[in-house]
């Protein structure tokens, strides 16, 4: 079997990649660095030139090659790497006629545990929506941002307002949901180490499973400062490109739960890699996925086999994402899973266990972020804050 074509497809906010190979088997993948596309698209084509004629199944080694023939790697590079990594795996679970779980050694849970995003513009909203998602069955709900502010607003209050504000609302939202679910924080890289240490010890009363990018990740030991000074668990991860940068989080104690974007960083390939050291060092694997369908199916094969899978994000209540991931309404794929009591079953069919609904990409038009509508959160002061 030999590869004849890599393309990259552009669907509505998404970009997949389609490999196709002599004996008529089609694998899929998706990328994860939705800020580069253009970028990514270009390096999947390069790749691609690559890949054409060659053995799909010697994924270990295509990885390799795309890794470190180049000189250069990052986001662009990695997610169009991660893309073409997943399709690889697709392609061989079809051709063996398996699950890529089986590939990986077998699956080890049936089913995995989920956590729905709530948003919301004020403390009501929340409360609201958090209560509507244990109505639905979740028994763990995300993405909750205890400061609530957006990039329309001009950022301003006082740390001292500020810090009861957040800890005041994640106080409220457990009050109505009792302790029957998990709240899982997400900070998005806004505050600095003192107010990030100041803001996790006010809110540790209400129990957060942990607390997700408190400061900017990329500085690993700004974030293992905070990780000494709290008792909550950090997670982390979703921007990260390799598997050394996970490394340096397990060796710093920098986070108990690793947040493994597959269409970042590496792939299928990689991210099991990561999952094995984190075990190693008794740390968790929560995956990243606020993008694709075939990202999370590629997601929930990992998930499967992993000993230390802990709970995957599941970015339920965004109409944008929600049509055209299989959670709601007409969609991109054919039988996608449904969560049933907050969880979701692991896919049987073979390779990811999914398959993209013929003419996709006509239904769904590639629809652009361009870089001028990116909004950024204005200080008072005319600066600009992390969004």
């Amino acid at each position: 079997m030999k590869i004849t074509s890599v393309e990259p497809i552009f669907a509505d906010i998404f970009l997949f990649v389609r490999i196709t190979t002599d004996k008529g088997i089609v694998g899929y993948g998706e990328c994860g660095t939705w800020g580069h596309y253009d970028a990514a698209a270009a390096a999947i084509q390069r790749f691609g030139r690559f890949l054409e004629g060659q053995d799909p199944t010697t994924i270990e080694r295509h990885w390799n090659v795309m890794l470190r023939a180049n000189h250069y790697t990052g986001a662009a590079i990695n997610g169009a790497v991660s893309a073409i990594d997943m399709a690889l795996w697709d392609i061989k679970g079809k051709a063996l006629g398996v699950p890529v779980h089986e590939l990986l050694g077998g699956r080890m849970r049936d089913r995995v545990r989920l956590y729905a995003w709530v948003k919301g513009r004020s403390a009501d909203e929340f409360v609201e929506q958090a209560l509507l998602r244990k109505e639905q069955g979740f028994t763990a709900i995300g993405h909750l941002n205890p400061l609530m502010d957006d990039a329309d607003s001009v950022h301003y209050r006082s740390h001292a307002s500020q810090m009861q504000a957040g800890a005041e609302l994640v106080e409220r939202v457990r009050k109505a949901v009792g302790l029957e679910v998990d709240i899982c924080l997400e900070l998005h890289r806004r505050l600095s180490v003192p107010e990030a240490i100041t803001l996790a010890r006010l809110v540790e009363p209400s129990l957060p499973l942990f607390y997700e990018d408190p400061v900017k990740p990329a500085s690993i030991p700004a974030m293992a400062r905070v990780a000494e000074k709290i008792a909550i668990p950090i997670a982390t991860g979703e921007r990260f490109i390799n598997i050394q940068q996970f490394q340096e989080l397990l060796d710093t104690r920098a986070a108990e739960y690793l947040r493994v974007s597959v269409g970042v960083c590496g792939g299928i390939t990689a991210a099991k890699k990561i999952a094995a050291m984190a075990e190693a060092s008794d740390a968790l694997i929560a995956p990243h996925n606020p993008v694709g369908p075939i990202g999370l199916a590629a997601c929930l094969q990992i998930n499967a086999v992993i000993p230390n899978f802990a709970i995957q994000e599941y970015p339920l209540g965004t109409p944008h994402i929600d049509q055209r991931t299989g959670l709601a309404g007409e969609d991109m794929l054919v039988d996608f899973p449904k969560a049933e009591g907050g969880f979701l079953a692991i896919p049987d069919g073979p390779g990811l266990g999914v398959e993209l609904r013929p003419g996709f990409e006509e239904k769904f038009p590639r629809r652009e972020r361009p870089i001028q509508n990116i909004k950024m959160r204005a200080h008072f002061d005319g600066s600009v804050v992390d969004h």
